[in-house]
């Protein structure tokens, strides 16, 4: 099960009540979803969506005590828009999104996220969409991987490792996660043992943005979310790294300027240090909080 990031901070900072409407827009493992559940029952409801379908089995699982009040659905939360509208809700008291992959994600080793674990190269969130980290790595331009690999991983040596991904893929496809983390840390060398992180880190994170289209996704569902809320009531965000945070923060800055929302977190809130050593996959996370008004 998913550990929730943040648990309490986010109870909190959505001052919900029962009988209140609320999207959880990535219910992963339901950890977020049950808490939420505890606090807008009786007469509440929540509408959960996730990409994975299997992230929407196990929060199926996890939430039966609170059957008939909660509709999970399988559909990415750039959509929520059209998901809402045919649920027949009309505005929403709360709204979360918990960005990124998740440690469900993570931890099944055969969907290609991790580097710990030798898989095929997958990482598709959502095992509809046609185009996989298979596809991009042995079928893209080498331009292509590298602007892929600088934009979405930061990584400085991303001309160097799509030089090098492309000469191995001549010889012949890179097909698993342990193929594609050899050949990055091969082609950064020496170099990587001034490493913090593995040094393959950047380009899995970049090359799993790109698969799932993370932060245009982001964006969209962002907006689309605002407009569904009612005033006084509030988005929580979460993000893990300085791209999606960024995205948050300009976001609630413009709405900010015109007038639609009051940012209620000035800085974003990070996890405690008690939470860090139970959970350290919580480390790198960011809350940030704005208001409808």
């Amino acid at each position: 099960m998913h550990q929730p990031v943040m648990l309490d901070e986010v109870i909190s900072s959505l001052n919900l009540k029962p009988g209140h409407v609320v999207l959880d827009a990535t219910v992963g493992g339901g950890g977020h979803a049950g808490a939420i559940l505890k606090c807008v029952t009786p007469g509440g409801r929540l509408i959960g969506l996730d990409a994975d379908e299997y992230a929407i089995k196990a929060a199926e699982e996890g939430l039966k005590e609170f059957s008939g009040s909660f509709k999970l659905i399988n559909e990415n939360f750039r959509d929520l828009d059209r998901v809402l509208s045919k649920e027949g809700i009309k505005s929403l008291n709360a709204v979360l999104f918990d960005v990124g992959v998740s440690s469900f994600q993570l931890d099944s080793a055969e969907r290609g996220f991790s580097m710990k674990e030798d898989a095929p190269l997958d990482m598709r969130m959502d095992r509809r969409r046609g185009i996989s980290a298979f596809d991009i790595i042995n079928r893209y331009k080498e331009s292509d991987i590298s602007d892929i690999i600088y934009r979405y991983g930061e990584e400085r040596f991303s001309r160097k490792i799509a030089r090098r991904i492309v000469q191995e893929r001549a010889k012949k496809p890179i097909e698993t996660t342990a193929e594609l983390a050899a050949i990055v840390r091969r082609s950064i060398g020496p170099r990587q043992k001034h490493f913090r992180i593995d040094p393959a880190t950047r380009t899995f994170q970049a090359i799993r943005i790109a698969v799932n289209d993370e932060l245009a996704a982001l964006e969209e569902g962002l907006k689309k979310a605002v407009s569904w809320l009612d005033v006084g009531s509030r988005i929580a965000v979460i993000a893990f790294h300085s791209l999606e945070d960024r995205i948050v923060k300009n976001l609630f800055k413009g709405y900010a300027g015109l007038g639609v929302l009051k940012i209620i977190t000035k800085k974003p809130v990070g996890p405690s240090d008690e939470e860090v050593a139970a959970n350290p996959r919580s480390r790198s996370a960011h809350l940030r909080v704005a208001e409808r008004i």
